[in-house]
């Protein structure tokens, strides 16, 4: 089915986004993602392409325009609600994992639910997260704190925290980045099945053109680099 007969899950109009001093400015005319998709981002390191899910994602806020989530403008929310909005509507695989060391992996997945009155852990929650581990191979690791996993185990207990919630937005940043070329396209079968199980949508940066081809479409991020003046 063609995305223009779809519903819109990400929407974005007339974008700018600058880092002060940086000589850098992101500029996205426009941008759409439809439900369900899965989109590829590629591009040149530094050209913005983890600011843009920043953006997406309400951890940063624009210059100018707009983004929509869903029926939601996320760039027009205060800080509390788009921490809400983001917690209960978004997963987010950060290229540099944000687990907590200090804690075990379960309770690095378990942790959304911990931080947020938007969410509520109960037993099928937890179930969940132990069928998440047990699906990416790291079951036996759930009571080892995280800074013991090795790079790639971090990336997998990372994919299981955005995928708990079951999320309709899933935006993940290299996700399969650290990982060996038999476990890059296992995770990404797993990432793949459960997006399609929850009926998501998938925006996904990524380095590796060789995955490109199991995505629905690609988008070039250097359409969208502006030179600042």
């Amino acid at each position: 089915m063609g995305t223009a007969t779809r519903e819109k899950m990400i929407s974005i109009q007339t974008l700018g986004f600058s880092y002060p001093g940086a000589g850098f400015r992101l500029q996205v005319p426009a941008l759409s993602v439809a439900s369900g998709e899965k989109l590829a981002v590629i591009g040149p390191s530094g050209s913005g392409k983890t600011t843009l899910l920043n953006l997406i994602a309400g951890i940063s806020v624009p210059d100018a325009g707009q983004v929509q989530v869903g029926e939601t403008t996320v760039s027009q929310l205060g800080d509390a609600a788009r921490r809400s909005f983001r917690i209960t509507n978004i997963g987010f695989v950060f290229q540099n994992f944000q687990l907590l060391d200090y804690l075990s992996v379960l309770d690095n997945v378990l942790h959304p639910y911990r931080i947020s009155s938007a969410l509520t852990l109960n037993r099928p929650v937890r179930q969940r997260a132990l069928e998440l581990l047990d699906q990416m191979g790291i079951a036996g690791l759930q009571s080892h704190p995280a800074h013991a996993l090795s790079q790639g185990e971090q990336q997998r207990a990372a994919i299981c925290r955005a995928l708990l919630p079951q999320p309709a937005l899933i935006l993940a940043d290299e996700a399969t980045g650290n990982l060996d070329p038999d476990n890059k396209q296992l995770i990404l079968d797993m990432l793949f099945a459960r997006v399609d199980d929850n009926g998501a949508t998938l925006l996904a940066v990524t380095h590796d053109h060789e995955l490109l081809p199991r995505f629905d479409r690609v988008q070039d991020f250097a359409d969208f680099r502006g030179a600042s003046s």
